[in-house]
């Protein structure tokens, strides 16, 4: 692999089962992301708070994956491209269970015109 493997560390662990800030704020996500540098759960861009993207412009951790069951892709957001990549420290995913969006009891019944396009 190229110059990537500086901004993965496969032994950090995911910091949760759910985006972090969202959890602290009571918010909600539609889709997570893994900082693939330290472990950090993020939303995704489509989530009304992006907060794996703002993890990345505050830390400048380069590389997040998907947090999703059934995606295993990474995202470099230096050059703005999908990759594949090393296999990370489990849990690769949030738990089957957990719906999308999510967390449970959080999500205003008009979730889809909140959304980022």
């Amino acid at each position: 692999m190229d110059g990537r493997v500086d901004g993965i560390d496969p032994a950090a662990k995911p910091s949760g089962m759910g985006c972090v800030e969202c959890l602290a704020s009571s918010g909600w996500w539609l889709h997570l992301r893994r900082c693939a540098k330290c472990g950090h759960i993020g939303c995704c861009d489509t989530s009304p708070s992006q907060h794996a993207t703002k993890h990345n412009q505050r830390t400048g951790h380069p590389v997040i994956a998907s947090f999703e069951p059934g995606e295993s892709w990474f995202y470099d957001y230096a050059s703005e491209e999908f990759f594949e990549g090393p296999r990370l420290s489990p849990p690769d995913t949030h738990p089957l269970d957990q719906p999308v969006p999510g967390p449970v009891g959080r999500v205003p019944r008009d979730w889809k015109s909140l959304l980022h396009e």
